[in-house]
C-alpha cells in the first residue's frame, strides 16, 4: 500500500478519487453504459427501416427523436468520452512514468461534469414532449422555431444544455492531458519517445479544446435563439401565412460554427485509437512500430489540416466555388498522412511474428475498416460526387465504418489489451475472438450494403421509403439483412459485457507483463498499480517504446526502464 492509500474512506478512493486509474475507469464505465443505449435506439431505428409499419409504437416524431439521440450519444458521450477520459486518464501517467494529471482535483472535477452531462442529456426521455427530433447536428431553424420538430420545448433545451455543460467537462480534461504530458514526463522520457498512444490521445485533446469553443458558442447561441427569442440562426420566416417576429438571422452560420468543431471532432476520435491501435500491431507483432517518426509528423499533419476541411460538409448548402475547389483540395491532401499511417501498420506487420490474440484481432479490424471508411470518403471530398451522395445512405456506410467501426475497434482492442493491468486478471480469451468476429463480420453487412443503397439513391434521415417510386424492390431485402445483422451484432456486446465483468471478478491472475511490452505502464511495481503508480521513485526512461526483436537481445522486447549495456543493446528507430 503507497502513502497515498492512508485516511482514505471507501468514498474518496473509490467515488470521488482523485486516482487518475479510478476516474479513468469511472469514465469508461459512464461511457459504456450511455453507449449502450444508443445501441439500444439504434436497435430501434432499424426495426422500422428493415421492417416499416411493424412496429406502432415507432412513429415518424419518435423515429427522428431516436435518431438525433443516438448519433450524439455515440460520437460525443461514448466515443470523445472513452477515448480522452478513458484511455486518456489511465495510460497518459502510467505510459509517460508520472505519478498523476498534473491537476488530480480537477481530474475528478471533469468526471463528474461529464456524469452531470449524461444525466441531462437522459432526462430528456422524461419530459413532456421528449427529446429533440431535430436531427444530430440540430440545424436551425428546425432546432430553433417551436413546433418544428419533435421535443421542440423541453428537449431542444436540454440536448444544448447538456452538450455546454459536456464541453466545460472537455476543457477541464483537455487541459489536463496536455499539460500532464509536456510537464510531468519522467527522467529520460523525451518527446520522442513516447509511446503513440500518448501522442494520439495528445493531439486530440490539443485539438478538442481548439474546436469544442465553436460548439460551445453555437450552443449558446442556439439555446437563446430557443429561450429568449433572440434570432442568431432565424431568417425572415413565414409560416402558414404568418411571418414570424423574428428576422436576420442566418441559418448557415450554425452549420459553420457547427462543423468547425464536427470535422475536428472526427480526429478528436480517431487520433488517440490510431495511438491505441500502432501500440496492439507492434506489441503483438514483436515488431518495432515501422516509421514512429513519420508516424508522429502525420498525427500533427492531420491535426493541423484536420482544421481546414470543415466545409466539405456543406457543399450542398451553396457555396462559391472557389471555396469549394479549397475545401475539396484540403480534402484529398488530408488523406495522404492518414495513408502515411496506413502504410506504416502494414510494413510494421510485415513479417512479424504475428500473435493472434483478441487485442491483436482487433488491431488488424481496425486497418480494414479504416481503409474501406477511408477510401469511400474520398468521392464525398469531391464536390461533384458529393452533391448526388451526401443526402443517401452512402454518407452513412461511410460515416460509421470509418468514424464508428474503426474506432469501436482501437476502444475493444485496447480494453482487452490493457485489462490484465487495470483488474490484474485475463480476460477469456475464446469469448473476446466469438466477440471480435461477430462484430467484425457483422459490421460489415450492416454497413456496406448502404454504400450500394447509396448509389442506388436510398435517401437518409427517412422514416419510410413506400412513397418512393424510383427505388427498386432489392432495396427493401438490402434493409431487412442489415437489420438482422444490427441486431445480431448488437447481442454480440453482451458477450464482451459477460466477459469483461465475469474475468474482471473470477478470470485468472496476470502476470505483471503477460504481453512481454516495452513500455512503462507494464513495468510498475504492483499490478494493478496502486495510487502514486511507481512506489519510492519514478523510472527512468533509457529508450525509445518500440524495442522488440532487437538484434543480439535476449528477449524479443527490451523495457523503456532498462539501460543500453553491451549485454542490452539499443533498438534503432526505423524512421523511413
Amino acid at each position: 500500500m503507497s502513502h497515498h492509500d492512508h485516511h482514505q474512506s471507501f468514498w474518496t478512493r473509490y467515488i470521488f478519487s482523485q486516482d487518475h486509474k479510478v476516474i479513468a475507469i469511472q469514465y469508461t464505465v459512464t461511457a459504456l453504459f450511455i453507449g449502450l443505449v444508443g445501441l439500444v435506439l439504434s436497435w430501434l431505428m432499424r426495426l422500422q427501416l428493415g421492417f416499416p409499419g411493424e412496429f406502432r409504437f415507432l412513429n415518424p416524431g419518435s423515429y427522428y427523436q431516436i435518431l438525433t439521440q443516438h448519433g450524439m450519444i455515440m460520437i460525443v458521450y461514448l466515443l470523445t468520452a472513452i477515448l480522452l477520459g478513458g484511455f486518456g486518464n489511465y495510460l497518459i501517467p502510467l505510459m509517460i512514468g508520472a505519478r498523476d494529471m498534473a491537476f488530480p482535483f480537477l481530474n475528478m472535477l471533469s468526471y463528474w461534469v461529464y456524469l452531470l452531462s449524461v444525466i441531462v442529456l437522459v432526462a430528456a426521455f422524461f419530459v413532456p414532449g421528449g427529446p429533440t427530433g431535430a436531427g444530430w447536428t440540430l440545424y436551425p431553424p428546425l432546432s430553433a422555431l417551436p413546433n418544428a420538430a419533435p421535443g421542440s420545448g423541453w428537449g431542444i433545451k436540454l440536448m444544448l444544455v447538456s452538450l455546454v455543460i459536456f464541453i466545460a467537462s472537455a476543457t477541464m480534461g483537455g487541459l489536463n492531458y496536455v499539460t500532464t504530458v509536456l510537464q510531468c514526463r519522467t527522467k529520460g522520457m523525451t518527446l520522442m519517445r513516447m509511446p503513440l498512444s500518448v501522442w494520439g490521445i495528445f493531439i486530440g485533446a490539443a485539438m478538442a479544446l481548439l474546436a469544442f469553443p465553436a460548439l460551445f458558442v453555437g450552443g449558446v447561441m442556439l439555446l437563446l435563439d430557443n429561450l429568449l427569442g433572440t434570432s442568431f440562426f432565424i431568417p425572415a420566416v413565414t409560416l402558414f401565412g404568418q411571418q414570424l417576429p423574428r428576422e436576420g438571422g442566418n441559418p448557415l452560420l450554425f452549420q459553420h460554427l457547427f462543423w468547425y468543431f464536427g470535422h475536428p471532432e472526427v480526429y478528436v476520435v480517431i487520433l488517440p485509437a490510431m495511438g491505441i491501435a500502432s501500440e496492439l500491431i507492434a506489441t503483438h507483432s514483436r515488431k518495432p512500430i515501422f516509421g514512429y517518426k513519420a508516424m508522429v509528423i502525420a498525427m500533427a499533419a492531420i491535426a493541423v489540416i484536420g482544421f481546414l476541411v470543415w466545409a466539405h460538409h456543406m457543399f450542398v448548402s451553396g457555396m462559391n466555388p472557389y471555396f469549394g475547389f479549397f475545401f475539396a483540395v484540403s480534402t484529398l491532401i488530408i488523406a495522404i498522412p492518414s495513408a502515411v499511417k496506413v502504410y506504416n501498420w502494414l510494413l510494421t506487420l510485415w513479417r512479424g511474428k504475428i500473435q493472434f490474440n483478441t487485442p491483436m484481432l482487433f488491431g488488424i479490424g481496425w486497418i480494414s475498416t479504416f481503409i474501406i471508411g477511408g477510401l469511400t470518403g474520398l468521392p464525398l471530398g469531391n464536390v461533384i460526387a458529393d452533391v448526388p451522395l451526401h443526402d443517401t445512405y452512402f454518407v452513412v456506410g461511410h460515416f460509421h465504418l470509418v468514424m464508428g467501426v474503426a474506432a469501436l475497434m482501437a476502444i475493444f482492442g485496447g480494453i482487452y489489451h490493457w485489462f490484465p493491468k487495470v483488474t490484474g486478471r485475463m480476460f477469456n480469451e475464446t469469448l473476446g475472438k466469438l466477440h471480435f468476429w461477430v462484430t467484425f463480420v457483422g459490421a460489415y453487412m450492416i454497413f456496406f450494403p448502404m454504400f450500394l443503397l447509396g448509389i442506388l439513391g436510398v435517401p437518409r434521415r427517412y422514416f419510410d421509403f413506400e412513397a418512393l417510386q424510383y427505388l427498386p424492390t432489392q432495396t427493401a431485402g438490402l434493409n431487412i439483412v442489415i437489420t438482422i445483422a444490427a441486431l445480431i451484432v448488437g447481442a454480440a456486446q453482451v458477450v464482451f459485457l459477460v466477459n469483461l465483468i465475469w474475468s474482471a471478478v473470477r478470470g485468472r491472475r496476470a502476470e505483471s507483463n503477460p504481453w512481454h511490452a516495452t513500455t512503462l505502464e507494464w513495468q510498475t511495481p504492483t499490478t494493478p498499480p496502486p495510487h502514486g503508480n511507481w512506489g519510492a521513485e519514478t523510472p527512468t526512461v533509457y529508450r525509445w517504446a518500440y524495442d522488440y526483436s532487437v538484434p543480439g537481445a535476449e528477449r524479443d522486447f527490451i523495457p523503456q526502464n532498462v539501460p543500453a549495456t553491451p549485454t542490452v543493446p539499443a533498438g534503432t528507430a526505423r524512421t523511413v
